[in-house]
């Protein structure tokens, strides 16, 4: 097991990998693929909430169901689609074995959730001609700064593939594997926008992909993963956010997979 000074160096953070489940139900890819698709609206509409946006769970069914709904912003409106059209992407990679923890794949997932609303989408910082350094604003505890913007994104991606090969190479257990991209992605802030949410679904991607139902942060927990989300920027430090995640996926299960001598 790598130590955490090596861990550190790799990602960026550390966590406690004692206190990560090793229990999550595992089942067939096609079944986690058909759990994500019945539950569509309310995954796009967890992430929409997570992002600010103002559309109502019945209002994403309407948008969804392809019916326009009135009174509400056009951009609020393009985000939702956006979303679910990710959400499809990602559905199709995933059934057709292309998924995998991959720039090429992340570049794709990011460009069609934040094309509306990142400075430039599609690929990293750097690799575009912008060269603007963004920060992530964590309220009173100032602003998270992540590695510089450099003129053609060598060093991202040079952090990206530093990352998921000590990903790969370390970490056995799927679950934990995905979360910790999760982390790395969010911390490293690859892109100008949407980081989060392609993280989030880069992570489902390889849930599905190993037969684990995708991880939804429900409307009802925002402020609770915003809160995680700043500890963790302040300190390095996933373990809160490994078991809130965790806590997440397993509060999905209640009524619906059974529970051990049930």
């Amino acid at each position: 097991m790598a130590t955490s000074e090596a861990t550190r160096g790799a990602l960026g953070f550390v966590w406690d990998r004692s206190a990560v489940r090793k229990d999550i139900p595992r089942f067939s890819v096609e079944r986690a693929l058909w759990r994500f698709h019945r539950s569509l609206p309310e995954y796009v509409w967890d992430a929409a909430v997570l992002e600010g946006n103002p559309f109502t769970y019945p209002e994403v069914q309407t948008l969804l169901d392809g019916i326009t709904v009135g009174g509400r912003k056009i951009s609020d409106e393009r985000q939702i689609l956006n979303l679910a059209e990710a959400a499809n992407e990602l559905a199709r990679l995933v059934r057709a074995h292309e998924f995998q923890l991959s720039k090429e794949i992340s570049d794709r997932l990011q460009l069609l959730l934040a094309r509306d609303e990142a400075l430039e989408s599609g690929h990293f910082r750097g690799e575009g001609r912008e060269t603007l350094t963004p920060g992530v604003s964590l309220g009173q505890h100032g602003r998270y700064l992540p590695p510089a913007t450099e003129r053609g994104g060598e060093n991202l991606r040079r952090i990206f593939t530093q990352g998921t090969e000590f990903l790969s190479a370390e970490i056995d257990d799927e679950f934990e594997r995905a979360i910790a991209y999760f982390l790395l992605g969010s911390l490293q802030q690859f892109y100008y926008d949407g980081n989060k949410r392609t993280a989030r679904y880069m992570m489902n991607g390889h849930l599905m992909s190993h037969g684990l139902d995708a991880i939804s942060v429900p409307a009802a927990r925002r402020h609770e993963f915003n809160a995680e989300m700043v500890e963790f920027f302040r300190h390095r430090e996933g373990t809160g956010m490994f078991g809130f995640l965790t806590s997440c996926r397993l509060a999905a299960d209640d009524g619906v997979v059974p529970r051990d001598g049930d």
